[in-house]
């Protein structure tokens, strides 16, 4: 299954939800209405011998069954539904801050980019190898102070997304592993299973919310009990007591039902992510020895946050263990999971043991300290050649890899990420002088002068004194290197405050119109940043075909044919191979005098309402286009990327 399939196997999944959840629902309504008519049955009965002791009574199931009425069944319905509705609606409102909310919920701690510790740092270099591989934004990292070896991904989308990490995993697993555990969390950051994880809460919430009201209503009725005459025990405080008791009954089923749909949603996922993750780092020994740790360890993959039971479908490992956890258990049993990955395990389980490399007590620097002096000084080539060396115009892109990065693209992410000098690598981790690099690569050697006055005039004291000491060196940056070194600034860019974020965002705007036009790197650029730092919190209709868009295509695949050919005649060329490939050959390529970026961005919008399934007709088209001509120049590849994210499709790097 490929990344557009899993994609629209995900909208599936979320149909099943509903499905399932609209199975709790009734079965809850059914459930209820037994329980209220057994309820007023045995008043009536009461009232009855009260008033006519003699008089025979229906007893036993034709007794309720007369009470029952589809007025009561109705009523009962309107008030599940509402208590149910509100209890999901409340519970989606606190999640919409996305996946920062799941982990602050369950007590996470937000790692700074430009962290001191060994240990956080080579965690957080591992998520930012996987990102850049990936094609994704780097997203925040969140530390649960608990011993348990366990992660988990939250969030609407990859712009959205967190990766939280338990502080058993990091301490007690190697790079290796680590790299495993990251890598099942990066598949469900990428299959869409994230959106799917928080729509569960949410509703699951709605269901458990009657038990709570059950319990409120069940001490109710214990403290009426007690301070009550003996005359009213026998009305308002028995009243109170049963229906509490009998709403707690009700919640319990909710808590079953909530396990059911857990389970029925989540333990193929985690095999598919298991599988992924195999596929991304090619190596089964990282996430199968991880597995195996947990189960060896006496914490095993335990969370033990008051919160963590709410969550338990998210994490890598089975947190939450019941007495019923065979029946209901969010995930599939350590043994089968790690037999899938290693059918020649033997077994065993390996012991928990410190995972510090040996150069974890080595100091390291912080940016503060020394980026001023390290910006003028030459960044010394590694061994390999660098990324720079090679020929980019050689490269291909292919529709394969998006979605589902190889372990090609992890050994880019790794040669991208020395290629890049260490002090600009440094000052990409720090929210100060993440800024000063956006600024740097959008400052231009003919406009300079209003451009730094913009920034003297309006950016942060420290940030205007940062892009001074960096653009030099931003600027020789080759340019294959210039997106990836944006992608490492979006972790430290996502620490800014509201006010902080508006500024930086009025001023990279700024700095863009200042030459009264805007080139194809300046929108790329614009348009990644503003998808990361503002991210959507609800899906696109997704319902529109390639027909139906013709036109956006027409102008989205002009600009993109116009931008890589100088000439009219090849530009045409691989404008209509590339639309031959839609079905679109009746619509001319549009001039330069007929296009432009706010154009584009009027496509864009119109085009992310694309199904999945036609996404990749419309991304076939687009590489075409691109190498039409036998390569892929940097300029082309910038467009696609940022042409690519807005339609949530994320791209691993070029391999060179």
């Amino acid at each position: 299954m490929n990344f557009f399939e899993h994609q629209d196997q995900a909208r599936k999944n979320t149909t099943r939800l509903i499905v399932l959840f609209g199975m709790a629902i009734l079965s809850l309504i059914a459930i209820t209405t037994a329980f209220v008519a057994g309820f007023l049955y045995f008043f009536d009965v009461q009232n009855q011998k009260r008033h006519a002791p003699l008089q025979q009574i229906d007893g036993g199931v034709t007794g309720i069954m007369q009470i029952v009425s589809w007025d009561l069944v109705g009523g009962i319905a309107a008030v599940v539904l509402c208590v149910v509705a509100i209890g999901s609606l409340y519970k989606l409102m606190q999640l919409s801050g996305g996946g920062e909310k799941v982990a602050e919920s369950l007590g996470g701690r937000r790692l700074q980019p430009n962290t001191a510790d060994a240990d956080e740092r080579k965690l957080l270099n591992v998520v930012e190898e996987m990102a850049i591989a990936s094609g994704t934004p780097v997203p925040p990292v969140f530390l649960l102070d608990e011993d348990g070896i366990n992660a988990f991904a939250a969030g609407y989308d990859a712009n959205d997304a967190v990766i939280g990490v338990t502080r058993g995993c990091m301490k007690l697993l190697n790079r290796e592993q680590l790299q495993g555990v990251i890598a099942h969390e990066f598949s469900h950051i990428l299959h869409g299973d994230m959106r799917i994880n928080i729509r569960l809460i949410g509703i699951l919430h709605g269901i458990l919310i009657i038990g709570l009201l059950g319990s409120i209503l069940l001490r109710s009725g214990m403290y009426s009990q007690g301070f009550s005459s003996r005359r009213d025990k026998d009305n308002s405080g028995i009243a109170m007591l049963g229906l509490g008791l009998g709403l707690v009954i009700l919640g319990y089923a909710g808590t079953f039902f909530g396990k059911w749909i857990k389970a029925a949603v989540s333990r193929q996922r985690e095999f598919l992510a298991d599988a992924s993750a195999v596929q991304f780092t090619r190596n089964p020994d990282g996430i199968s020895q991880a597995l195996q740790k947990i189960g060896g360890f006496s914490h095993a993959a335990e969370i033990r946050h008051p919160n963590a039971e709410e969550y338990s479908h998210m994490y890598f490992g089975e947190a939450i263990l019941s007495s019923m956890n065979s029946l209901m258990a969010t995930h599939p049993p350590l043994e089968t999971r790690i037999k899938r990955i290693d059918p020649n395990w033997n077994g065993e389980y390996s012991g928990p043991r410190s995972s510090a490399s040996p150069n974890a007590s080595e100091a390291v620097s912080g940016f503060a300290a020394g980026a001023g002096s390290a910006a003028s000084q030459p960044h010394t080539s590694s061994a390999h050649p660098t990324t720079a060396d090679r020929d980019v115009a050689t490269a291909d892109i292919s529709l394969e890899d998006i979605g589902s990065p190889t372990p090609e693209h992890v050994q880019q992410a790794q040669r991208v990420l020395q290629d890049i000098p260490d002090h600009l690598s440094e000052a990409a981790h720090d929210p100060f002088a993440a800024r000063a690099i956006i600024y740097s690569l959008l400052i231009q050697t003919d406009t300079a002068d209003s451009q730094w006055q913009q920034l003297q005039q309006r950016a942060h004291p420290v940030v205007f004194k940062l892009t001074q000491e960096l653009q030099s060196s931003v600027q020789q940056l080759p340019r294959t290197l210039r997106l990836p070194l944006f992608t490492l600034t979006t972790s430290a860019l996502k620490t800014l405050s509201t006010p902080q974020y508006q500024l930086f965002k009025e001023n990279v705007i700024a700095l863009i119109k200042a030459d009264k036009q805007v080139d194809t790197f300046e929108w790329a650029l614009y348009r990644m940043l503003i998808n990361t730092m503002e991210p959507k919190s609800s899906n696109h209709t997704a319902s529109a075909s390639i027909r139906q868009l013709g036109v956006p295509c027409q102008q989205l695949i002009s600009t993109l044919a116009t931008a890589g050919h100088n000439a009219a005649a090849p530009a045409e060329a691989a404008y209509n191979s590339a639309m031959a490939k839609l079905g679109l050959a009746n619509l001319p390529l549009l001039g330069d005098g007929q296009l432009s970026l706010p154009m584009l961005d009027s496509a864009i919008q119109q085009l992310q309402q694309l199904k999945p399934l036609q996404k990749p007709a419309l991304l076939k088209a687009l590489i075409a286009c691109i190498q039409h001509d036998g390569k892929v120049d940097p300029q082309e590849y910038e467009l696609f990327r940022a042409i690519a994210d807005c339609l949530d499709c994320p791209v691993p790097p070029l391999l060179q």
